[in-house]
């Protein structure tokens, strides 16, 4: 089954060349800044959808952000784990399962600090918006 990408037009591209280069391009979006695809199985259609995320590592985890730039409801990506709590992550050349949880109370005030130190972006995002931004972990499945 063919994977859907970001239908907005810089993501797709970006998804592109990550995979083509196995994370050579892309893995470093901007100086310092490192992106991860996730990809989740549609809640609705059943089908695999694939977006770029900037991330953090914590532990043997990593940390994302459900932003969606501060928009009033949860990125499609984020609902669709919420639905299936199980995800592709490609971190550079490697990929594997995860599984996903919110962080909740002082995790996640620990892990939004982490993450606005790398995108204080964050921070503006979420004073446009009356929701909590959700702060994901990703947590690897053993094989």
């Amino acid at each position: 089954m063919s994977v859907l990408d970001s239908p907005v037009d810089w993501v797709n591209e970006h998804i592109r060349k990550y995979v083509e280069s196995n994370g050579a391009e892309g893995h470093e979006w901007r100086p310092g800044v490192f992106t991860l695809l996730l990809t989740t199985t549609g809640r609705k259609s059943g089908k695999p959808r694939r977006t770029a995320l900037i991330y953090q590592p914590y532990g043997d985890a990593y940390v994302v952000v459900a932003s969606y730039g501060g928009a009033p409801e949860h990125p499609a990506w984020y609902r669709n784990l919420a639905a299936r709590n199980e995800a592709e992550v490609q971190v550079g050349p490697d990929v594997f399962t995860a599984k996903a949880r919110t962080a909740t109370g002082d995790e996640r005030a620990k892990l939004w600090e982490l993450m606005n130190e790398v995108w204080p972006d964050y921070e503006g995002y979420a004073k446009k918006t009356d929701r909590e931004i959700p702060v994901v972990v990703l947590e690897r499945v053993q094989a």
